[in-house]
């Protein structure tokens, strides 16, 4: 299993879909679940970003999936970045 941060922003139509329900965003993690996808850490932030979320995904191409799927709602942007945990990226560069 592998790591990605994803870094994402609402659109308009996402910030008053999480207004008139903000457990919205509980219906979504359980559907990225589904996908394949557990969602490890989750925090809404302050800044250029809304929410970052640590998961753990077999691999790119579910993660792909994933964004391309949650993308075309039209409801919110991804940025995704592969994760590495620090033991293994010590282990890894010796």
């Amino acid at each position: 299993m592998a790591y990605y941060v994803i870094l994402s922003t609402l659109t308009d139509e996402g910030r008053k879909t999480i207004k008139e329900n903000p457990k919205r965003i509980l219906e979504v993690n359980k559907e990225i679940e589904k996908m394949g996808i557990k969602v490890k850490e989750q925090y809404a932030v302050l800044g250029p970003y809304d929410f970052v979320n640590i998961v753990e995904a077999p691999d790119n191409d579910t993660v792909m999936k994933m964004s391309v799927e949650l993308g075309s709602r039209g409801s919110i942007q991804l940025l995704t970045l592969a994760a590495v945990p620090i033991t293994e990226f010590i282990k890894k560069i010796k």
